[in-house]
């Protein structure tokens, strides 16, 4: 047995243990994107750095076996930089997107281009569970969002942006989901929150609290809940029944609409604080009396409202919509009810209310805008028609036929393994910037997509060879190799085969093997809700 010192502690490995391997026996864990037991590692990703501290030198640690006497360092801070530059160098030879720039554009973050796979699919059942993960709201913002998000659809320059606003609508109109209409957990009314008012910022509010087991009550001085939208959007932008068919989905999820009822300092004061365990206010546009009603009181900066949080000086109050600064789009409104319910979910189960920044909407990689040359690859995974017209007019919207094949003009520019990239996941641990190390020329995004289960994107592979090594190890007629040298190594198939021919039976093993994105399923999912 080998001993040798790891982060100060001792331990013994048989000869030929790689340190890595060592390091996980005293349940040290050291970052990797190429290594995987039980195959021959080509350290190429350099993320599992370490220090030999003896001969003052770092080294890749799933490579190295371990030798007498090693006194081996795993965390510091010159092995965080080196493993650091390290991803910043993988990032500059990686071409493609972490999301998709339409769902980056997206106020609410929905997920379009899965939505537009299911549908393109047929799924709408599907389709309509993804939106309303995200967008409380699809039925009615499908007739009067300004879609944002097309403005910033990579098809857009090819052609014409793919309908994504019509398209959200056609999932709500020919989606049925019972996980819509169902609270996840059930109302034990042992919590109840207040909502004033019943645009969209508060009854998207509602709908995440109600689907998270909270009893919602919604005051509003209206007759008809809706608030702008009912009030201020005429009919041929906005048909009535469609916003009381949202509205009533709400009403059946366990909603309490208490109509026809203004609030005011007194009724807040004696009726509503008392009675309720959360409040949001979502009264529309800041009137000057509107603090005074509310009783809240200005920060330091003057300001009512805790722009990270939505809180309030009154402990269990919180706003969200225009009450907190002019919204110009309800889609904007709708991602703040969302938020507020996430900020009031905190409270109301005593966590701290903080910021939601979650993983998937930290950005990596980017590609910016397509060169011409790219298209082609682009559409392979698309269609290469212009953009359906609803016949019967846009007030009636896509056919579920005509909404089948418009999303099948999307270009799939997102990751298909947005929650399984290492390089993404271990570039945000580490800080890495995309840029830092970026040359004055990209590489060309390329596609394989002949294979009928996968997609393999060649710009996205950091050469770790754990493809390569599985198919020879299950003997693959052709499998996978490794072409090229130095700088211009690629893993292709031999002889100018098809990625068909090379995964024959190994696919999903090299899928799930691949640290990146480079090798996904195309069609199986991993943000497809439960």
């Amino acid at each position: 047995m080998i001993k040798l010192t790891i982060d100060h502690q001792p331990v013994e490995a048989q000869e030929g243990t790689s340190v890595m391997e060592a390091a996980s026996m005293l349940g040290i864990t050291i970052p990797s994107m190429c290594y995987m037991q039980g195959y021959s590692n080509h350290p190429s990703c350099m993320v599992c750095l370490v220090k030999d501290l003896d001969r003052d030198s770092l080294f890749p640690s799933c490579a190295m076996p371990v030798s007498e006497g090693m006194n081996i360092l795993t965390v510091s801070a010159e092995v965080e930089e080196a493993r650091r530059e390290a991803l910043e160098l993988l990032l500059s030879d990686h071409r493609g997107d972490c999301e998709a720039p339409c769902r980056l554009s997206c106020p609410a973050f929905m997920d379009i281009p899965l939505m537009n796979r299911l549908i393109a699919a047929g799924d709408f059942d599907q389709a309509i569970r993804v939106v309303k993960e995200e967008i409380a709201l699809p039925l009615v913002l499908g007739f009067i969002c300004p879609a944002p998000c097309e403005k910033a659809c990579k098809r857009k320059p090819m052609d014409q942006a793919v309908s994504i606003c019509l398209l959200k609508r056609s999932a709500a109109i020919y989606g049925t989901s019972t996980n819509t209409v169902k609270p996840w957990l059930p109302n034990t009314g042992s919590k109840k929150v207040a909502i004033i008012g019943t645009g969209p910022a508060g009854l998207s509010a509602a709908f995440y609290l109600l689907r998270a087991g909270y009893a919602c009550v919604l005051y509003d001085q209206h007759e008809k809940a809706g608030g702008a939208m009912r009030y201020e959007i005429p009919d041929d932008h906005l048909p009535k029944e469609m916003l009381d068919t949202e509205i009533g989905e709400i009403v059946r999820m366990g909603a309490e609409f208490r109509m026809g009822n203004p609030v005011t300092r007194e009724s807040f004061q004696q009726a509503i604080l008392p009675d309720f365990d959360a409040i949001i206010l979502a009264a529309g546009a800041r009137k000057p009396d509107t603090a005074g009603i509310f009783g809240l009181e200005p920060d330091e900066h003057g300001a009512f409202f805790n722009k990270s949080n939505f809180s309030t000086s009154i402990p269990g109050v919180f706003g969200c919509g225009n009450i907190l600064r002019e919204q110009r789009m309800a889609v904007h409104s709708a991602a703040q009810g969302k938020m507020a319910a996430k900020h009031v979910e905190d409270y109301l189960e005593g966590g701290i209310s903080i910021e939601h920044k979650e993983f998937r909407h930290t950005v990596v990689s980017v590609t910016g805008t397509l060169q011409k040359s790219e298209w082609n690859e682009y559409l392979k995974e698309s269609i290469p028609e212009q953009r359906v017209e609803p016949i019967d007019g846009i007030l009636k919207g896509l056919s579920a036929d005509e909404a089948i094949l418009e999303a099948k003009r999307c270009l799939h520019c997102d990751c298909r393994k947005p929650s399984s990239c290492k390089l993404r996941d271990y570039a945000v641990t580490y800080g890495a910037h995309r840029k830092r190390f970026a040359g004055p020329e990209q590489n060309l995004v390329t596609k394989s997509v002949q294979h009928d289960a996968i997609v393999y994107e060649t710009e996205k592979c950091i050469r770790c060879g754990l493809c390569v090594d599985i198919t020879v190890k299950h003997g693959e007629s052709f499998g996978l190799a490794f072409a090229g040298r130095g700088f211009d190594v690629r893993i292709s198939v031999p002889f100018n085969e098809t990625i068909r021919e090379a995964l024959t039976f190994t696919a999903g093993e090299c899928v799930k093997a691949c640290p990146t994105g480079a090798l996904a399923f195309k069609n199986q999912e991993e943000r497809i809700p439960e």
